[in-house]
């Protein structure tokens, strides 16, 4: 909620000029007007302690002059109202108890919720802030439903040891104090500029043709996005054009049925309900016309007469563009392949290693082929070497035949 004053930064003398200024507290997550006296020498952008009810504060001026009055007029807040004056402007020490009172908000926020959870009251504790001089604490928080919390300020100002205040807020007012990114990429509207609440329903988003998804229309807060409304009035407007009862056309072909609509193109989708495989654009004055045979009691041929014509363009080959196109990164193809490329060295040793022990053996036993298969003493010699390699523990440890 941070504002500019544009007019400070003109040069221009202010024609109506005031000695009420606009003060935000921890970086425009809450706002007050305070009086400032000519003599102090404040000016917008200047750190300033204000009083209050107990002890002092420090902001800073985020807007003064004629801009106030504005601001005021838009909060509906008089003049008169404003009671509360700036002290001074603020000095080194105090900007030092500022920035200690931002460090305690964060472990007092952690004890509050813990101090909430053990009492089991149902709340939900959002956020913690500080008052300048470190003597008081506003404890914001959200709720379905009436809290009784007597006996919880007890237990929170007996762990802070500072005055406690509590303050409940919407779901909306909690997101625009904690803030965050919306799905279109910006910063939420509520933690930026958006300041009035309006509420927001379906009907809204069925005037512009949304798809009603409770996941895709809800914000941050967990309620229907505000957005939904910056566009209405204008999807409205456009709606005017179209027929109001248009659902069904009759002609002599069948019936139409009104599919979809096109607010931007102006055009209307039909199709007949004995056949929905056809679809039939038709512009908005084309509808009117049919509507208005219709009342006098006439049917037109078909709707295909009142379509839009649409060029078909030849097909033309093209090269495609692959630059998109979706690869294998490049650490996993290497693995791989080296997995590929130790397999085959292994192959290729285990083939060496086979060639190798067979010339071993031919060379070992040249006369192991020229030898007849009858000879009974080779059979004899080799049947006890198998003997005494298959056991070998016997051999040593029983002694010699």
């Amino acid at each position: 909620m941070s504002t500019f004053d544009w007019l400070s930064h003109l040069g221009i003398d202010d024609s109506y000029a005031t000695d009420i200024v606009e003060v935000s507290f921890k970086d425009g997550a809450s706002k007050g007007f305070y009086h400032a006296p000519p003599r102090l020498g404040v000016y917008t952008g200047d750190y300033v302690a204000v009083e209050t009810s107990n002890g002092y504060n420090i902001g800073c001026i985020t807007l003064s002059g004629e801009l106030v009055r504005l601001q005021l007029k838009k909060k509906n807040i008089k003049e008169v109202k404003v009671t509360e004056s700036v002290l001074r402007k603020a000095n080194d020490r105090d900007l030092e108890k500022m920035h200690e009172a931002r460090q305690l908000e964060y472990p007092a926020l952690l004890k509050a919720r813990v101090i909430a959870r053990t009492n089991h009251v149902p709340m939900k504790v959002t956020d913690v802030e500080y008052q300048g001089d470190c003597r008081k604490a506003t404890i914001y928080y959200t709720a379905d439903e009436r809290v009784d919390f007597r006996q919880l300020v007890r237990q929170f100002s007996h762990q802070l040891r500072v005055k406690i205040e509590m303050r409940q807020i919407g779901p909306r007012q909690e997101s625009g104090r904690l803030g965050g990114i919306g799905s279109c990429g910006r910063e939420l509207c509520c933690s930026t500029w958006l300041s009035d609440f309006q509420s927001v329903n379906t009907a809204a988003a069925r005037y512009q043709n949304i798809a009603i998804n409770q996941s895709k229309l809800s914000g941050q807060c967990g309620r229907l996005k505000c957005c939904l409304n910056y566009e209405l009035d204008t999807y409205m407007e456009a709606l005017e054009a179209f027929p109001k009862k248009a659902d069904k056309l009759r002609t002599e072909a069948g019936t139409g049925i009104l599919i979809k609509t096109d607010i931007f193109k102006g055009l209307m989708y039909y199709t007949y309900r004995e056949d929905r495989g056809l679809l039939f654009p038709i512009p908005v004055d084309k509808v009117h016309e049919i509507v208005a045979l219709n009342k006098e009691g006439q049917k037109p041929a078909d709707l295909q007469s009142f379509q839009v014509v649409t060029e078909t363009k030849d097909d033309i080959f093209e090269y495609e563009d692959v630059t998109g196109a979706v690869e294998l990164p490049a650490e996993k193809r290497r693995r791989k392949g080296g997995k590929s490329t130790k397999s085959r060295k292994s192959g290729s040793r285990r083939k060496k290693s086979a060639s190798g022990s067979g010339e071993k053996e031919s060379k070992s036993t040249p006369t192991a082929k020229t030898e007849p298969k009858g000879d009974k003493s080779t059979g004899k010699k080799r049947r006890s070497r198998n003997r005494n390699r298959r056991r070998p523990r016997k051999d040593k440890g029983g002694g010699g035949e």
